[in-house]
């Protein structure tokens, strides 16, 4: 029988899947994009906006992530040191190639996801890890194709 209520998810009642993401040779705008919608839940069809209703998700190989074009060195990525003049520039290959490569694909997943108390509790649910090992084999994580889904979310190694 069809009802004119709207059916709204309630925290109790969403299931929470673990998906693995290799994201060896992928784009890093079109990966966040993928990754932010499964963060949210938007690809079930039960989702709700103010409940946070999406997947655990593990992504590894994250130093192999690609830009497309010239954007991994004319890109520029800013933050403030909170000190006058404190302005600091740096471009995705040197993020890259430092310590912490991971962070490029975080703050692109990050920008993606709304601001305030539910989208931090859903980037909680995100877990990258720069090398192929991850501690989280316990959670059995179902791998997710993104090489698959669109030849453009892929670049042509060179």
């Amino acid at each position: 029988m069809l009802t004119r209520t709207t059916a709204s998810a309630k925290p109790a009642e969403v299931e929470k899947k673990w998906v693995l993401i290799d994201a060896e040779g992928l784009v890093v705008g079109r990966l966040a994009s993928i990754i932010a919608n499964r963060l949210r839940g938007k690809h079930k069809a039960n989702y709700t906006p103010h409940v946070d209703c999406g997947d655990n998700i593990i992504v590894i190989n994250a130093d192999k992530v690609r830009f497309t074009g010239k954007k991994a060195t004319d890109k520029r990525y800013y933050r403030h040191t909170g000190h006058p003049g404190g302005i600091k520039e740096t471009s995705p290959a040197k993020i890259l190639d430092g310590r912490f490569p991971e962070r490029v694909l975080i703050k692109a997943v990050e920008r993606m996801v709304p601001r305030g108390p539910l989208g931090r509790d859903q980037m909680r649910n995100l877990r990258v890890f720069a090398g192929t090992e991850h501690p989280h084999v316990a959670q059995q994580p179902e791998l997710l194709d993104v090489a698959s889904m669109n030849r453009k979310n892929t670049t042509i190694a060179g």
